[in-house]
């Protein structure tokens, strides 16, 4: 069986290939960074037009790569939510328009669905259950994973998620948009301990995130101050601990709850060196297992939903060819509304 993906939720337009058995044959991923970096964030509608113009070359390039034709497709997935409105319906429109001309299934994909299952592409993969940290721009959540579809929501962030809190305060710095990377690599010269921030909720008893006032505290730092670059990055280092201490103990206390022994870290946040270097040292530490995606498939990209989308598949008793002319998007969308596959 053979599923293309499309990505278009964001600021990313992201195509693939996966086949059942042979795995992930092509891929293409384009980012819009320099398209939004004038305005220090996502512009919804020049998103979604430079969705428009990207979906279709990168569909023709990764079927060259793989030496396919689109007669070969057995079905289309896209990501129908969350994400930005008008950049999902980019995706959502030529992945219906494609399945209903070639007479094969179009299966709308949770975006946090693809993240999440991303790092069963790696090996080795974790096996069901577990305990899933989504950490991104847009989401940071704890959930249980049963199985594909099958998600518990044990906690998630009551204001900024840590990606978002990455780029705010990487603005803050003046580092420019997307900030967090830039602000992850500043922080390699800091030295922790140089100012204090706080590690919001991390000892609250639950599994609740916040990381709003953790950039409010940033903004008090720099706030009517000329900083010069050792102290840019004495801030970075200082932030990036913070953030990297709460997801931790929270992730840790998930894993005790549950009594369960395997921890999937997926999302943008995951691809955080210092995040992956903690993690790994304290899984060591208490014999646990850590998976995460390659740092290629942190970002928003095509082969999770092509994957995610082959995985619901393989539980499909039949293929139903596309027939409807109308379809729909979800901008909100709770990944413990899903069905189980």
């Amino acid at each position: 069986m053979l599923v293309l993906g499309i990505e278009t939720s964001c600021d990313e337009t992201g195509v693939a290939l996966y086949h059942a058995r042979r795995g992930l044959l092509a891929h293409a991923l384009y980012s819009q960074a320099a398209l939004h970096a004038d305005y220090g964030g996502v512009v919804p509608e020049l998103a979604s037009r430079d969705h428009i113009r990207r979906v279709l070359p990168l569909t023709r390039a990764i079927l060259a790569q793989a030496g396919c034709v689109l007669a070969d497709l057995d079905a289309i997935a896209y990501t129908q939510g969350p994400g930005l409105a008008g950049a999902l319906l980019v995706g959502a429109s030529i992945a219906h328009g494609l399945a209903y001309a070639l007479g094969v299934p179009a299966l709308g994909i949770h975006h946090l669905e693809g993240h999440l299952l991303s790092p069963l592409m790696a090996r080795p993969a974790p096996q069901f259950p577990f305990i899933a940290l989504l950490a991104s721009g847009g989401h940071s959540q704890l959930m249980r994973v049963a199985g594909v579809g099958d998600y518990e929501l044990l906690g998630e962030t009551l204001d900024d998620a840590a990606g978002e809190a990455f780029d705010k305060t990487a603005k803050l710095l003046d580092l420019g948009y997307p900030g967090g990377p830039a602000l992850a690599k500043l922080a390699e010269q800091g030295r922790r301990g140089r100012i204090t921030l706080p590690r919001p909720m991390l000892h609250s008893g639950d599994l609740e995130f916040s990381f709003s006032g953790l950039k409010t505290a940033v903004l008090m730092q720099v706030k009517g101050r000329a900083l010069d670059p050792q102290a840019r990055a004495d801030i970075a280092a200082e932030f990036q601990a913070a953030i990297v201490d709460v997801l931790v103990a929270k992730s840790l206390a998930a894993l005790r709850l549950s009594g369960l022994k395997q921890l999937v870290v997926a999302g943008g946040v995951g691809a955080n060196l210092e995040l992956r270097a903690r993690l790994t040292q304290v899984a060591a530490r208490d014999g646990l297992q850590v998976f995460y995606p390659a740092l290629e498939f942190c970002t928003d990209n095509g082969a999770m939903i092509a994957f995610a989308a082959a995985k619901r598949l393989e539980h499909a008793s039949r293929l139903t060819p596309h027939a409807s002319r109308s379809f729909s998007v979800r901008p909100r969308w709770g990944l413990e509304t899903l069905a189980p596959a």
